[in-house]
């Protein structure tokens, strides 16, 4: 099961929860042969159009899924080097989320994203827990009436959230996974997590093509969520941008975007 939770917390947090994701495409795979990948690799759609694009990129980009969130109709984004740590005893776990946060920044063209040395470096925290654990950890860190009412109404197997600034500017994000569910389920989890605190938070049913869709298990960084990623981290987005400002520079944005997403997976020119 899938669902996001965003929720007001100090300059205010969104939560997102999430289950299965997996590895990644073309240069630098970030994990193994793992069942379930290949086939759906195999079977990605590559080829949209500029108003498939534009139109998955305005419902994940803006908006929050979780009813009590509200609306939220600007853009939310890191204006500043994003620095990855994992919190736990997993060393296997680790190594798997190093090569996920380097496939990301590999395909993300204007992110400056890496793994920091320790936790005090990094403005994302990933905390890696047994299954046993998740809801005692979630109560932990938000209380437990927020944790009760987290279960209640997602029933999460992983969680991620972000604080940002009232420039819409994400400042930290948190990341809740569990280690011992399979490989599937954490590799699905982080790149979904991991994606979601950058900032597209909503999740959507009606865009057939991305991860953020509670019914959509691709199992890699496919090339739909490629481009919106790219396209939210293009400088001409801005933290704290409406749907009309980001719409009147989506046309010289998108041109580019289209040319490194060919680029960068080796893509037949359009």
């Amino acid at each position: 099961m899938r669902a996001r939770w965003p929720f007001s917390r100090a300059l205010q947090t969104l939560v997102t929860a999430a289950c299965l994701f997996a590895a990644a495409t073309g240069a630098a795979p970030a994990s193994p042969d793992i069942p379930g990948v290949t086939s759906r690799q195999r079977a990605e759609q590559k080829t949209f159009t500029d108003q498939q694009i534009i139109d998955g990129f305005l419902k994940t980009a803006f908006g929050a899924e979780y009813h009590l969130a509200g609306k939220v109709d600007r853009i939310r984004k890191y204006d500043m080097p994003v620095r990855v740590f994992a919190d736990g005893s997993h060393a296997g776990r680790k190594r798997q989320i190093a090569a996920i946060v380097a496939d990301i920044g590999h395909r993300v063209q204007h992110l400056d994203i890496a793994m920091a040395a320790n936790a005090d470096a990094a403005n994302v925290t990933i905390n890696l827990v047994r299954d046993r654990d998740f809801d005692r950890t979630i109560a932990k860190f938000y209380g437990s009436e927020r944790a009760r009412e987290i279960r209640s109404s997602l029933d999460p197997q992983c969680l991620s959230g972000f604080r940002k600034n009232e420039k819409f500017e994400i400042q930290h994000s948190d990341i809740f996974l569990t280690v011992d569910n399979g490989d599937f389920i954490f590799y699905d989890c982080a790149y979904e997590e991991l994606l979601q605190s950058l900032g597209p938070i909503n999740d959507t049913t009606s865009v057939p093509w991305t991860m953020f869709n509670d019914d959509v298990q691709m199992g890699f960084f496919d090339i739909y969520d490629q481009y919106i990623l790219n396209i939210l981290y293009d400088p001409r987005i801005k933290a704290g941008m409406t749907v009309q400002e980001v719409n009147a520079v989506m046309p010289q944005v998108l041109e580019d975007v289209r040319a490194w997403v060919r680029k960068t997976n080796n893509l037949p020119g359009e």
